[in-house]
């Protein structure tokens, strides 16, 4: 079986790509930025980067014994030196240019919409790679799926975050048209055409059996997770824009310019090509999940939000009480209360004004700390100290109606179970 080199293997489509063709067979080498996780250490890897390696002179020496070239390099959103630029255009650009010298086969992963009508930076970079390899040799395919659905998927996780809420939003009309393609669907369609070379020379689609509007798959998602009939709120097109230019500027949430403009334009195509790779119509969206998929989904689309919820909750805790008692509440009764303590004299105010000032910190660093582990525990221990003091000096706070003690026990609860996400690497909303 010929030996085939993924870039972009740890990737979401690359990932399948590796676990697909070494089921079928071939011996794959993964090219990757950095050493490959565990789960990946069955295969040879080698190091690039695509940031950097703009060189073919670079690459001719990576394809000794690669009889094809699949590239999945991708991103939606740049990042530092990652821009469209480098990893979609000038990188490939070196690597397409050496397996032409060596005569390799290439598979390259673009995507649906980059084509002569494109708008996007990430369309336009895609297309630029894609008319240079076509042109460089008849030994290569473009692949340009539709929205890519799959366990790990950027959008996958996107659309099932949005299809749990309780009040769905929908920019316009949302009639929108999407057609997905499971990523086993793709990955099968992909490994056809490195079996294949009656494709050679072609832009081939991959979509899923039909055109559906937004607001439709949003319902169908819904469905799958296990949901009720789903509530709409139809947000007018001018606020979309808006919140598109805000997303922007901040660099992360769930809207950007590009990501709209791709999605204004729509994602469909003929899903003949699909059918005849696959020797089956593709799967529709009904059949994306297995029942214990669902549940799963629905769990981890729950807590992408669930989550942002309570970090929200804790940091308007922390925030008000910071505020509070810097002095909305009665500054005499909290000296009384600091006396009570043992805390008196000029150590007073330092106590007070310092205490407010780190609640107000925490509150701050709850909402726009990248890591927040140590703050977690930070705010755990500060809370703990706080309990055990008043519990010996103010014990009647135990009994106050308004439970202000008690009530720290469900704010430990959030929490611990922040602590535990993150630990674990689930860090939506982040």
């Amino acid at each position: 079986m010929p030996t085939v080199l993924i870039t972009g293997a740890t990737g979401f489509i690359g990932s399948h790509l590796v676990e697909a063709l070494a089921g079928a067979g071939y011996k794959v080498v993964c090219a990757v930025k950095s050493p490959p996780r565990e789960d990946f250490g069955r295969f040879p890897f080698i190091r690039v980067d695509y940031t950097r390696d703009f060189d073919i002179d670079v690459w001719k020496p990576r394809l000794e014994g690669v009889e094809v070239v699949i590239n999945a390099v991708g991103i939606i959103r740049e990042h530092g030196r990652q821009t469209f630029t480098a990893l979609h255009d000038r990188a490939p650009r070196a690597l397409f240019a050496a397996c032409a010298a060596a005569d390799v086969k290439v598979v390259q992963i673009s995507a649906l919409g980059a084509d002569e009508n494109a708008r996007s930076r990430y369309h336009l970079s895609k297309k630029a790679a894609d008319d240079a390899l076509l042109a460089l040799q008849n030994r290569a395919v473009v692949v340009q799926p539709s929205l890519v659905y799959g366990p790990g998927g950027t959008s996958a996780k996107l659309f099932n975050l949005i299809a749990s809420l309780p009040v769905i939003p929908l920019p316009g009309s949302g009639n929108q048209q999407i057609q997905p393609i499971h990523v086993d669907d793709l990955t099968q369609a992909v490994v056809a055409l490195v079996e294949t070379d009656r494709y050679l020379g072609q832009r081939i689609p991959l979509v899923g059996p039909e055109p559906l509007a937004l607001q439709r798959y949003l319902s169908e998602l819904r469905r799958l997770m296990g949901f009720g009939p789903a509530t709409f709120l139809h947000v007018p097109i001018p606020l979309i824009d808006t919140t598109a230019q805000f997303g922007q500027r901040l660099g992360k949430g769930l809207l950007d310019v590009e990501t709209w403009q791709m999605l204004q334009r729509g994602n469909t195509a003929d899903p003949g090509p699909t059918r005849e790779l696959l020797g089956r119509e593709p799967r529709p969206v009904k059949e994306f999940t297995s029942r214990w998929q669902a549940e799963e989904l629905r769990i981890s689309a729950l807590l992408s939000w669930l989550q942002l919820v309570l970090r929200m909750s804790l940091a308007a805790v922390w925030l008000v009480a910071g505020i509070v008692s810097m002095g909305v509440y009665p500054v005499d009764e909290s000296y009384a209360m600091l006396a009570r303590v043992g805390i008196t004299g000029s150590i007073a105010p330092v106590a007070l004004y310092g205490a407010a000032a780190l609640d107000f910190a925490f509150g701050l660093g709850t909402l726009f700390l990248q890591r927040r582990r140590l703050l977690w525990i930070a705010q755990a221990t500060l809370i703990g100290v706080y309990t055990i003091t008043i519990t010996f000096f103010l014990p009647e706070f135990w009994l106050h109606p308004f439970g202000p003690l008690i009530k720290n026990l469900p704010i430990l609860a959030t929490i611990l179970l922040l602590y535990q996400l993150e630990k674990h690497g689930s860090k939506p909303g982040s």
